[in-house]
């Protein structure tokens, strides 16, 4: 995705970055805006709510909330930059079934590291 405007991004500052955008879903898939990773290397840009939704019943320009989280140096992103990549996935609708407890599993309740990483 590009960037339609110049925008430039103070140290740890926030931005909605237009790309003059939009896109139209088919229903059952979902859009998810990443970042790319040469950009998050050379400037410490980021994106606040990675990856960022985009619904099948959404049909307006995309916006990119971006983040620099360089320290010292702004992010300049002009015209025509590559700044996000969009990827559209199948998703399964479901509804929640309230139950009295959960089965078991190896992991069981093991958070953060319980796997070994």
């Amino acid at each position: 995705m590009l960037a339609s405007s110049p925008v430039v991004i103070q140290p740890f500052q926030r931005v909605l970055i237009p790309t003059g955008i939009a896109v139209a879903i088919p229903e059952g898939y979902a859009g998810f805006v990443q970042p790319r990773s040469g950009m998050a290397l050379r400037t410490g840009l980021s994106f606040v709510n990675t990856p960022g939704l985009i619904d099948s019943h959404y049909r307006g320009e995309i916006g990119v909330i971006a983040v620099n989280l360089d320290p010292t140096e702004p992010i300049v992103i002009s015209r025509g930059d590559r700044i996000a990549q969009l990827v559209v996935q199948a998703v399964v609708h479901c509804e929640p079934v309230a139950v009295p407890e959960l089965s078991g599993t190896a992991r069981g309740e093991g958070g953060f590291g319980s796997t070994g990483v």
